[in-house]
């Protein structure tokens, strides 16, 4: 297996150039992507207290749906801000907000471990399956924690473990092994990096956050055909494309071959169903406070 040193800087300019790519993708899977997430989505604003005159932090917001959602809810005299490290998917959530004739969300091209936010100016931070692709996550969530005022909520979506998420982690697990890479390092960003029993109650605590919880919500990926997951997956997923950057054009075919027929094993009868699981957690600034040392 080949070992790779990690350089967090590469690999966020990586993860940069690939979204500013896939934006046009992810926002066309836009109905697909609301459908699929939309329970964790739902739960995720009811744990960040997330209502009318909410000013909200959204945290690699992408293309930005779940922006939307918060400012419905927080109305005409709420504000959110969507944030992300690509530029080019900001706009879609900006063209979207625009198109849905909601005026309250504002975009700003901010890197996740640099919020550079007026502190305490936030009721609510969230995050929707972003926080295991940082690499400085407690640096990450002390911004969040700057940003939130005295009792404000921040909550996050992200994946639970690999064995219960095959949509992804079996593609995942092919990807790597055609790359001839092992398993991530412990402590490196990735799609499963916060799955595991109690991990992100563990980093929102060692943040400074209060009152945490968390709850697992079923979410299987429901599309007609293995086919159509493939595409969304060739499309939007920039982790995979991440895993099989250095191979040959023939061999990258094979891969995505390879895990077409596996993920063929998820259809059923009424359609592809790949099994997916989330984890939402959430936790409260408190009211009187020290800010944690990063």
């Amino acid at each position: 297996m080949t070992t790779i040193t990690f350089d967090p800087a590469a690999y966020k300019d990586t993860t940069r150039a690939q979204w500013d790519q896939a934006a046009g993708a992810w926002h066309g899977w836009g109905p697909t992507l609301e459908d699929w997430l939309g329970e964790a989505t739902t739960l995720m604003l009811d744990a960040a207290g997330v209502g009318t005159g909410s000013a909200v932090l959204d945290v690699a917001a992408g293309a930005g749906g779940q922006s939307l959602a918060a400012a419905r809810r927080a109305g005409p005299s709420g504000r959110v801000l969507a944030t992300d490290i690509s530029p080019v998917i900001l706009r879609y959530t900006e063209a979207a907000a625009t198109a849905a004739g909601i005026t309250t969300v504002q975009i700003r091209t901010l890197d996740a471990e640099q919020l550079d936010v007026e502190p305490g100016a936030f009721d609510a931070v969230i995050s929707r399956l972003g926080l295991m692709y940082l690499p400085d996550l407690p640096h990450a969530l002390a911004g969040m924690h700057r940003a939130l005022r005295p009792g404000g909520r921040v909550a996050a979506v992200v994946f639970s473990t690999p064995d219960r998420n095959g949509f992804f982690s079996v593609p995942v697990s092919i990807a790597r092994r055609s790359a001839g890479l092992g398993p991530p390092a412990p402590g490196q960003p990735g799609p499963f990096s916060l799955g595991a029993p109690g991990a992100l109650e563990q980093v929102l605590r060692q943040a400074g956050f209060v009152d945490i919880g968390a709850r697992a919500v079923p979410a299987p990926f429901r599309l007609p055909r293995a086919t159509d997951c493939l595409r969304f997956l060739r499309e939007s997923a920039g982790a995979l494309h991440q895993l099989l950057a250095a191979l040959s054009a023939t061999e990258r075919d094979q891969t995505w071959q390879q895990i077409h027929d596996e993920l063929s094993r998820f259809e059923r009868a009424d359609g592809f169903q790949g099994p997916c699981e989330l984890i939402v957690a959430w936790g409260t600034k408190t009211r009187s406070h020290i800010a944690p040392d990063v």
